[in-house]
């Protein structure tokens, strides 16, 4: 891998990682159109440092409620920064569980596997597409919204499941308010990459990577830089947009995907 591939690879993972259209599934296309014949370990380890400059790029968004989510948790007392801040734990339970059992299988599904993602981006559409036509509300997540919110977040492990279309669209169906739905979706999934992050540096997967550092820190600034301005963007943009749009998008995307690799 080249430096400006790995800028590319960040742009890309910066860029959709707010957008719901599965930027895992972006990264396993862009590799592929590199010719990118990286082992699973490696392609996931590359995929975990991206993740996490997006990560970063949330927390700086979201600071002030990410503050207030702290205090709620050590606080104890029953109000609505606790409430908010026990549901963000609930939502974590689905994906935690996944990730924890299913680890190397899920690595498997990193190398390249570029049928799966066009399938699987055609699966995000069809949700875009029902959640688009789902009535407006204006409430907000209960803590059995988002443990349901959280299975759809452990489903888009998958490459190619949008994770923010797949847990928006979720709550949109659920009934919660579009820009509540979007806040919550961009929060719940900071404390799982911190999490698996810990993991990787604890457990020395970081340092059996044979990814270059250089590399690494290429990529990672590539996302942070670019995650920083797609999450503003899309803050706005989720107020008024169509998901729509995106469905169409990851519906033309996800049948190419299929077309090149049958072809």
């Amino acid at each position: 891998m080249s430096w400006l591939e790995a800028l590319i690879l960040g742009l890309v993972q910066g860029l959709t990682e707010f957008l719901p259209v599965s930027s895992s599934g972006h990264l396993e296309l862009t590799k592929a159109m590199f010719g990118d014949n990286s082992l699973p370990e490696e392609s996931l380890m590359m995929t975990v440092v991206l993740h996490a400059a997006t990560a970063l790029s949330t927390i700086v968004i979201f600071r002030k409620d990410i503050v207030e989510i702290l205090k709620g948790l050590l606080q104890f007392k029953n109000n609505e920064q606790f409430q908010f801040s026990v549901k963000i734990v609930l939502s974590m339970i689905p994906a935690a569980a996944v990730g924890v059992l299913l680890e190397e299988e899920i690595e498997q599904f990193f190398g390249g596997q570029i049928l799966l993602v066009g399938c699987m981006l055609i699966v995000t559409a069809g949700l875009l597409f029902l959640a688009d036509r789902a009535k407006s509300t204006l409430n907000p997540v209960s803590s059995k919204n988002a443990f349901i919110i959280g299975i759809a977040q452990a489903i888009a492990i998958l490459p190619g499941i949008s994770r923010s279309g797949a847990t928006i669209s979720t709550s949109v169906l659920l009934g919660v308010d579009r820009q509540k739905a979007a806040r919550f979706s961009f929060l719940m999934v900071v404390p799982l990459i911190l999490g698996k992050m810990a993991k990787d540096i604890l457990s020395g997967d970081l340092a059996n990577s044979q990814t270059e550092t250089s590399l690494l820190i290429i990529g990672f600034v590539a996302a942070f830089v670019a995650g920083l301005v797609a999450c503003q963007w899309m803050i706005a943009l989720v107020k008024k947009s169509q998901l729509k749009y995106f469905s169409f998008y990851c519906l033309i995307v996800g049948i190419i995907a299929i077309i090149y690799t049958i072809v």
